[in-house]
């Protein structure tokens, strides 16, 4: 399964990543329409869904689903915008913004990897078996 893994020491706020995320799929330089947030006080740490699949479960109209890679998406065809997920999100990286009637996240498409001048954040795979077996701490990259 693809993931955006990441690695916060190497975090220098950059901002490059959300930048690209935001302009890539909502046209606009907004870090508040990034799928990835990054705390930008103190200590630099990488906000982005690790496709998990704790929303899949949550969602009442089943628009939440694993595709043949592995990667968690939603179904806007079939979200009824309840936001559940968004709330339910073990990691708060399912994002939602005033703009839109439904929630985004992150699809590990990779495009902030390549920009990120200090490989931060970088696309990584594992097993759907090792993603299970994973302990509770690992599978939330803490």
């Amino acid at each position: 399964m693809k993931y955006l893994a990441k690695d916060d020491s190497k975090c220098i706020q950059c901002g490059a990543c959300e930048s690209i995320c935001s302009k890539t799929y909502f046209k606009e330089d907004n870090p508040e329409k990034s799928c990835i947030q990054i705390k930008k006080e103190d200590t630099p740490e990488i906000n982005v869904c690790n496709q998990c699949g704790e929303c899949i479960d949550i969602c009442p109209v089943m628009a939440i689903k694993r595709d043949k890679f592995g990667v968690v998406r939603i179904d806007k065809k079939i979200c009824v915008g309840c936001f559940m997920c968004v709330g339910f999100c073990p990691l708060l990286s399912m994002r939602q913004h005033d703009d839109y009637i439904e929630p985004f996240k992150c699809i590990a498409c990779g495009l902030c990897a390549k920009e990120c001048p200090t490989e931060a954040i970088y696309i990584a795979e594992r097993s759907d078996e090792e993603a299970r077996e994973m302990p509770i701490d690992k599978v939330f990259n803490r």
